[in-house]
């Protein structure tokens, strides 16, 4: 994962807030499509692309927190 270690964090939390949260007006996609995981209508394949294209940055920077919470701990280890 040293593709992960290269990108910085502050980049990769803008692209979680920005395309996570878009449009943040009337409420974030995201946000409507876990409404609609839970009320069970997310069916559509567009709804599926838009779940996975809005959710994908949050998985990434969750990612990375674990990637520098191994590698910190590796070094305290040394």
């Amino acid at each position: 994962m040293k593709w992960l270690d290269r990108i910085p964090l502050g980049v990769i939390a803008l692209l979680a807030v920005v395309v996570g949260l878009a449009p943040f007006v009337p409420e974030p996609h995201l946000w409507e499509k876990f409404k609609m995981l839970a009320a069970g209508t997310l069916t559509r394949p567009i709804d599926l692309f838009d779940l996975l294209w809005h959710g994908a940055p949050w998985l990434l920077l969750g990612l990375k927190f674990r990637r520098l919470a191994q590698t910190q701990k590796q070094e305290n280890n040394n």
